[in-house]
């Protein structure tokens, strides 16, 4: 944690029709062949809950400012649900919004068929009509929720919620608060300006002028003095990648680690200790923090240093004074995840390119696939193909048809995976349905972690390690309009 003066400076310079609940629960729709083996009526929810998504106000650009007609669910911004590790949720999404909509829990280990991908793991869920999702959580974390259809004109209008797994085992913090980042692009009246524009979508992506946490401008919260402070911040936007950094005036006891990405523990780092001073992510990433409040009751602030106009967006003030102050930092347990064997894993390699005359050809699933004539719904896919995968492009336009995958897989198998950036603009790619062991980077500059979000910069190529589980399971980069426009692929595991 830096303590003001030349630490301040050397940042701001870095540079099909609707499922219906009851049948859903029987049969899930399904029109792929790759499903996981799963009985329903063995899964005995412990929790219910129903996710309505639905249009509400919330005055973004100020108190005295209009209003924006933003989208949510059950009328709630930024809805945070909290559940028990172990905990078998049955959540019932129903959409209320006027154009079709997915419910994806990201960073979930589930079943495929609950993945929310329309066509490949389930129909698109019409207006008025309803989805059940039956998922196991064994994973304690920082995860989120959102649509999977339209993501642009849905999340961007500000349809996603936190899900935060909690777990007995982790130590406790004398004070945790929970930090949606958002950007919104909006008129000085309010409304919504076009979510993508072709300028951005074919470059590093559609940028929002209006920037919140917690759909405010900044917020100001309260941690003991010598406290040990829990940060869960998401980077929920649909485009800017952030550099978090912590800065607390001159107090030198102060400190702040970096204690869990994308939900999943990793031995503590000390945010110095990184490069520049930050972590670097990029929308759809998460990371937790162990901030080390000042003995002396001064504040810690928090910003995104990524541009020279840094983005302070929360300040740490005490409140009290913790009767004995602890070292720190508090290290969260270990992740009881799939190991992948790495020395006898079956090795792939894949390129995010810029889309050109090849990247764009006609493939085909073969006749006898089950998604050979299934066709993704208009809603879901972009107008125009700016970006590619290993030569490949998600359809766009009016090419509809269900591509092949990317690569098919062994369930069981371990796989290390080399993600290749060529084009001039970082990409966070994102694989469903598992947690992946961060192997490296070509930049050295990744530590070794598990996540279900990695963050590629301009010529890199970074490694990742998984045990396949079984499903067809969606590869993408999770700026929206890259993925929109082509940056995405499939992964057969059977």
């Amino acid at each position: 944690m830096k303590t003001g003066g030349a630490g301040l400076s050397r940042r701001a310079f870095l540079g099909a029709g609707a499922a219906i609940g009851g049948l859903a629960l029987l049969a899930p729709t399904r029109t792929g062949a790759a499903r996981a083996p799963f009985d329903p009526q063995s899964f005995a929810p412990t929790r219910e809950v129903t996710l309505t998504a639905g249009e509400m106000e919330l005055k973004l650009l100020g108190p005295d400012k209009p209003a924006t007609r933003i989208l949510a669910y059950d009328g709630i911004p930024f809805q945070t649900l909290r559940m028990p590790r172990g905990t078998r949720l049955k959540a019932t999404f129903v959409n209320g919004i006027d154009e079709g909509s997915t419910l994806h829990f990201h960073g979930i280990r589930m079943p495929n068929e609950f993945d929310g991908v329309p066509t490949l793991t389930q129909p698109l869920v019409q207006p008025g009509g309803r989805f059940n999702h039956l998922l196991p959580l064994d994973d304690p974390g920082t995860f989120f929720f959102h649509p999977h259809c339209d993501e642009t004109g849905q999340a961007g209008k500000g349809l996603a919620g936190v899900l935060i797994v909690e777990d007995t085992r982790d130590p406790a913090f004398d004070a945790e608060h929970v930090l949606c980042l958002k950007d919104w692009r909006l008129a000085p009246d309010g409304r919504f300006l076009a979510l993508s524009e072709p300028e951005g979508a074919s470059k590093a992506g559609t940028f929002g002028a209006t920037r919140t946490v917690n759909g405010a401008a900044a917020v100001e919260l309260t941690a003991p003095a010598g406290g040990h402070v829990r940060l869960r911040i998401l980077n929920i936007d649909s485009t800017r990648i952030m550099d978090i950094g912590v800065e607390a005036g001159g107090a030198k006891d102060a400190e702040a680690w970096l204690i869990a990405v994308d939900g999943h523990a990793l031995t503590p780092v000390r945010l110095d200790d990184l490069p520049d001073g930050v972590w670097r992510m990029g929308p759809a990433q998460r990371i937790d923090l162990d901030i080390r409040m000042p003995a002396n009751g001064s504040p810690v602030t928090l910003g995104d240093y990524r541009a020279a106009d840094i983005y302070q967006f929360a300040t740490l003030t005490a409140a009290g004074k913790v009767a004995k102050p602890r070292k720190g930092p508090l290290a969260l347990p270990k992740p009881e995840l799939p190991k992948p064997d790495v020395k006898k894993a079956s090795r792939l390699s894949f390129t995010l390119q810029q889309a050109t005359g090849q990247a764009v050809k006609d493939l085909a699933l073969p006749a006898d696939d089950p998604l050979a004539k299934a066709l993704i719904d208009s809603l879901c896919v972009g107008s125009t193909t700016y970006w590619g995968i290993q030569s490949e492009s998600w359809p766009t336009g009016s090419n509809r048809n269900v591509p092949p995958p990317l690569a098919r897989m062994a369930t069981g198998g371990s796989y290390v995976v080399e993600i290749k950036n060529e084009t001039r603009f970082p990409h966070p790619v994102h694989l469903h349905g598992h947690a992946f062991e961060v192997l490296s980077s070509s930049l050295d500059r990744l530590p070794r972690h598990f996540a279900d979000t990695v963050l590629v910069q301009p010529g890199e190529a970074v490694e990742i390690a998984f045990v396949a589980a079984p499903g067809d399971w969606v590869f993408h980069c999770h700026i929206l309009e890259h993925m929109e426009t082509g940056m995405m692929g499939w992964f057969r595991i059977v």
